[in-house]
């Protein structure tokens, strides 16, 4: 496979989302790959995924990227109580990555609930 086909497929997206803000944030068919095979438990949990965008409890910038937000959205179905985070680099409007944890990390909060 040539290079400007290997340009091609990586710019494929596997999925769209639209986050609390009302903007269109993509998934790769390359970031959904790493994802799952990197955290295989958010396979079975797109639903959870795809609320966490829209519906978010909290919105923290990266600390290591300014382009970069994670948004996390509690579950009690998870593991008897864990956060869904979505990575999502906004420059590109794109998700990196995406995990469950019991703790949020720091960063300046853009957004929380009431």
């Amino acid at each position: 496979m040539g290079e400007e086909n290997k340009a091609c497929k990586r710019r494929r997206y596997r999925m769209e989302f639209i986050d609390c803000f009302n903007r269109k944030i993509e998934l790769s068919d390359v970031r959904w790959d790493h994802i799952i095979e990197t955290h295989p438990e958010i396979k079975k949990l797109k639903k959870e995924l795809e609320g966490a965008l829209i519906e978010p409890e909290l919105i923290r910038r990266s600390v290591y990227n300014q382009k970069v937000i994670l948004f996390y959205r509690h579950y009690k179905h998870i593991y008897e109580g864990k956060y869904m985070c979505v990575v999502v680099r906004l420059d590109e409007k794109s998700i990196v990555t995406a995990y469950i944890t019991d703790r949020i990390k720091s960063g300046d909060v853009i957004w929380k609930k009431n």
